[in-house]
């Protein structure tokens, strides 16, 4: 196993989490500031999502063409320029722009690097050292919020830095090998349909999670601060949901290494669907922070564990096609997250976003409690569709 390659390539997916940790709130603290209602500001986070679209229909190509080490680095390049415009250009339309253009060159380099990753990892390892990677990516997220609180939020400091961060995870990859073999049509989204009619389960715990981490760092600062709490004490209850979801993420991988994988995820989907549950009768006790350490850490779980799983059933040009379908599928999460989660919150109630990933869990429950939801998947995932 290629150790230094692994760091390295896990090293440049998690600088990208540390960067959207940082400009994620920020982005949305600023339209706050601006006057912008929460379903403006869901606007404004759905926008990557349609670049997930985009970006996963471009990146088998893109490979295929260029390599997965040269478009690992062209698109953390494109997105540092992207960021460092969000400074440049502080305006409502063109900012849309921008997320758009985010969205698509990050979800290339999500696409390759963990599909880089999993290609990497052997079997007996699998659950930990992909567990591992998730645990770094959460911290790096953490590690934003945290860091926005010390520069503030009303200057342009955090987009510099987080550009800055971007072109740092571009220089780590230089001289590494062993990625997956990929051709033109390998990521083109196409089988998606098939996909989640083979692994439902797994389809929709990508999507749950993904609404989840782009409400936790867009709506989630926003909805404490129209509950009565301060922005510092809100940055800071982000943050500690996602360091819920660091510090358990490392556990279930090396649980997923001597125990039924099948069995941990369902426990994550009740874990999620109860503490989404207690979150508006408990906000305003102390019982909240350790509630909140176990919401992120059972939604992270859900995400590391359908890693795990699509790395266990494939491998080369199908693994980039499954990850093709999943980055699909993130784009679903992200965009109908914010963007429900912020016109209920405007127009039904101030707890809709607990209330929405209640849903979302009992959801996944269901599913993976089919007797199908967990069937063998054809070797390609739905190449023909």
């Amino acid at each position: 196993m290629r150790w230094g390659t692994y760091f390295a390539v896990s090293s440049a997916v998690i600088i990208v989490g540390l960067a959207l940790g940082v400009t994620l709130p920020l982005v949305s603290l600023r339209l706050e500031s601006w006057g912008y209602g929460p379903f403006a500001i869901g606007v404004m986070a759905g926008m990557p999502a349609i670049g997930v679209l985009l970006g996963a229909r471009l990146t088998g190509r893109l490979a295929g063409w260029l390599g997965t080490p040269r478009t690992l680095q062209l698109c953390l390049l494109a997105s540092a320029v992207s960021v460092g415009l969000l400074a440049l250009l502080p305006s409502y339309p063109l900012w849309l722009l921008l997320r758009l253009l985010i969205g698509v060159s990050l979800t290339v380099v999500f696409v390759l690097g963990e599909s880089w990753i999993n290609q990497l990892v052997e079997e007996r390892l699998r659950g930990r050292l992909v567990a591992l990677y998730g645990t770094g990516f959460a911290l790096s997220q953490l590690s934003g919020p945290l860091l926005l609180t010390l520069i503030g939020s009303e200057g342009d400091l955090g987009f510099w830095l987080s550009a800055g961060l971007l072109v740092a995870g571009c220089s780590v990859l230089f001289g590494h090998s062993g990625a997956p073999r990929v051709d033109a049509h390998s990521a083109a989204g196409r089988g998606l349909l098939v996909f989640c009619r083979k692994l439902p389960a797994i389809a929709w715990a990508v999507v749950l999670f993904a609404a989840f981490e782009a409400m936790v760092l867009t709506l989630l600062p926003v909805y404490l601060l129209r509950e009565g709490f301060d922005q510092q004490t809100a940055l800071l209850m982000a943050s500690v949901v996602v360091v819920g979801d660091a510090l358990l993420q490392l556990p279930i991988g090396l649980l997923a290494d001597r125990v039924p994988r099948e069995l941990l995820f369902r426990i994550c989907g009740v874990v999620l669907l109860l503490s989404s549950l207690a979150i508006p009768p408990l906000l305003h006790t102390p019982l909240i922070w350790p509630l909140l350490v176990l919401f992120g850490a059972s939604a992270g779980g859900l995400y590391t564990l359908s890693l795990i799983l699509v790395g266990q059933f494939y491998r080369d040009d199908a693994l980039v096609r499954a990850n093709a379908h999943i980055a699909l599928l993130w784009g679903v999460g992200c965009l109908l997250g914010p963007l429900s989660t912020g016109a209920a919150s405007q127009w039904l109630s101030g707890h809709a976003l607990p209330m929405l990933m209640a849903a979302g869990a009992a959801l996944f429950v269901y599913l993976a409690w089919q007797r199908a939801a967990f069937q063998a998947p054809l070797a390609s995932p739905g190449a023909g569709d």
